[in-house]
């Protein structure tokens, strides 16, 4: 559909459907989110013309419910996508050029007749579309020119998985204009994975991508070299508890090394133990050559290495009590792993001026407010962004306001687990009826 096609449906309700189940809410919560992509194609337009045939897309974030650094050693998590989520009006283009305008940032514009990677763009949106492509024509996929407008409300550094949300959503856009939509989400994902490691230079794991592509909850473990993925439902409302996501106010700028470390160290300890990630080991080989492997390594990176064994069994476990319907149960694995996190991982400070500690704080005064119900972790890479708690619903508005004194207006941010990935928008007249 062109333009007025497109606005005549979703002021109809014809996306409604749909959009109750990617946010997660009631019918009569709708509004915000319609006018949302009414204002995405009307941007579209006065960007790139009124009247191309247009199709919408949404991404959404995903939280990181167990599992904290275990992906990049092909071990086991636990993930979430969340209500929030990157939006975008999108259609294709008759060369092999890119343009993507993301609200409130210039246009990337990338020409795909050469797809090496380019030193210059490193970090940026442009060089994850160049990545992406790339990745396309390797696999023999063709892929070529689109036109695209972005909105997104997924919170910038919030291990939200921001950056995951827009790889798989361009790559979703590309397989739908050039691949009649084959791709499935592990495919997507992995080409996000792929064009962030090689293209953008950071050394992330796979599980942001996963839990971006797939939706809902999902278990995860890399181990086979192909991702098994288990869908684990759980409703928080019926459990009693909210989710908060609270922004530390703590800045990433600087920590790209201290990120890193952590998978380098991991790694180092497999290799010192003859394999290639501690997936392929245990903790009894690693206690056995404990002395060497000190040595060799260092104490940080034997007890990161240490924090991968537990933390492996614990999603396991937290998989488990979920599934049996023991959510007290799950609530201890999480503050289990919070704990592993702070000791052994030792990711929730990089410890060079310890006046400032906003992640450790934020996790003491969620833990006071609390009072010993509940859970709350350092959420996502850690050293700064957010931490995670869940909160009974009884107490939230007084965590919310207690946690907003300290932190800011606005920083206890309350999330919904969202049913689906990525996909594209598409009308349908039959109503939803949201579970009651």
């Amino acid at each position: 559909m062109n333009q007025t096609g497109i606005l005549r449906a979703l002021k109809d309700g014809a996306y409604d459907n749909q959009l109750q189940q990617m946010y997660a809410c009631s019918a009569d919560a709708l509004e915000p989110y319609r006018q949302r992509l009414i204002d995405a194609v009307t941007a579209f337009g006065e960007e790139f013309g009124t009247d191309r045939d247009i199709l919408l897309f949404s991404a959404p974030g995903r939280t990181e419910l167990c599992g904290n650094h275990t992906d990049h050693q092909n071990g086991c998590v636990l993930t979430g996508s969340v209500n929030l989520d990157i939006i975008a009006v999108a259609a294709k283009r008759d060369n092999n050029k890119i343009r993507l305008k993301s609200e409130g940032r210039l246009m990337d514009c990338v020409e795909l007749t050469d797809l090496s990677a380019q030193p210059d763009e490193q970090g940026s949106a442009a060089a994850l579309l160049r990545g992406i492509a790339a990745r396309f024509r390797s696999m023999g996929v063709p892929v070529g020119g689109f036109d695209a407008y972005t909105v997104s409300d997924i919170l910038p550094g919030s291990g939200l998985a921001s950056s995951a949300a827009f790889e798989v959503l361009c790559a979703k856009m590309c397989s739908m204009f050039y691949a009649e939509d084959k791709l499935d989400a592990v495919t997507l994902a992995q080409i996000g994975q792929y064009a962030e490691n090689v293209y953008f230079g950071k050394p992330c794991g796979l599980m942001d991508q996963m839990g971006c592509a797939f939706g809902g909850v999902i278990a995860i473990d890399f181990q086979s070299g192909m991702p098994t993925v288990t869908r684990t439902d759980v409703d928080l409302t019926k459990e009693g508890y909210a989710l908060c996501i609270l922004d530390t106010g703590a800045d990433h700028s600087g920590l790209a090394d201290a990120y890193a470390a952590v998978p380098e160290e991991m790694g180092a300890v497999a290799r010192a133990l003859g394999v290639q990630v501690l997936s392929e080991t245990s903790r009894d080989a690693l206690l056995e050559k404990l002395p060497e492997v000190r040595k060799q390594c260092g104490d940080r990176a034997v007890v990161r290495a240490l924090h991968f064994f537990s933390e492996n069994g614990r999603v396991k476990r937290a998989v488990h009590s979920l599934k049996s319907g023991y959510f007290s149960q799950f609530l201890e694995e999480i503050k289990s792993s919070g704990r592993s996190s702070a000791e052994y991982l030792q990711n929730c400070s990089t410890y060079e001026d310890p006046r400032k500690q906003e992640v450790v704080l934020t996790i003491a005064l969620c833990s006071t407010l609390l009072h010993g119900r509940g859970a709350v972790r350092v959420h996502g890479g850690g050293f700064a962004g957010t931490v995670q708690a869940f909160v009974p619903l009884d107490m939230l508005e007084d965590f919310r306001t207690q946690t907003e004194a300290v932190l800011g207006e606005g920083h206890c941010h309350v999330l919904r687990l969202r049913s689906i990935g990525v996909t594209e928008l598409r009308p349908s007249v039959k109503p939803f009826r949201a579970n009651a």
